[in-house]
């Protein structure tokens, strides 16, 4: 069986909180193989138009996610929460190889396992291209740092 991944369902609104603040970190640390080990060993995804099943799957999108999208900077924040489930909105930025810099928003809906692990994940998203001097997210690669505006307060 699986580690834990706490917080555990069912999720408090605090508890959602964590557990959303906890995959934006994750994320912005661009680890494919520790992303993958917050998900269930059959999860199940659906991420634009493509459809990923397991953690070596989710592993593989990962890496190719990031070979193709530079610099990348993510912010969630929570938008709705379950017993076993959690919506959340989100943006990020990113630089392709030819320059052009993008921010991606988008939706997400989670369903959660009871060992806390994410066993389903749908995925709604759209790719803006920016210039370099409309980027708002500039914190140095990683984890968004605590003093950092979330979507709200950037007006995004």
């Amino acid at each position: 069986m699986s580690e834990a991944r706490p917080p555990l369902p069912p999720f408090s609104f605090a508890d959602a909180l964590v557990k959303v603040r906890k995959a934006e970190d994750a994320w912005n640390n661009k680890n494919p193989a520790a992303v993958a080990l917050a998900y269930s060993e059959d999860s199940r995804w659906r991420n634009r138009s493509e459809f990923i099943q397991g953690r070596a799957d989710i592993a593989d999108f990962l890496t190719r996610k990031w070979a193709k999208e530079n610099d990348y900077r993510l912010i969630k924040e929570l938008w709705a929460h379950g017993k076993s489930c959690i919506a959340v909105r989100f943006a990020y930025e990113w630089v392709d190889n030819s320059g052009q810099w993008f921010r991606s928003y988008g939706n997400e809906n989670w369903r959660f396992d009871n060992q806390g692990l994410m066993c389903e994940r749908h995925a709604s998203i759209n790719d803006l291209e920016i210039s370099e001097e409309q980027r708002l997210f500039r914190w140095p690669s990683g984890p968004r740092p605590e003093n950092h505006p979330g979507l709200s307060e950037l007006g995004l």
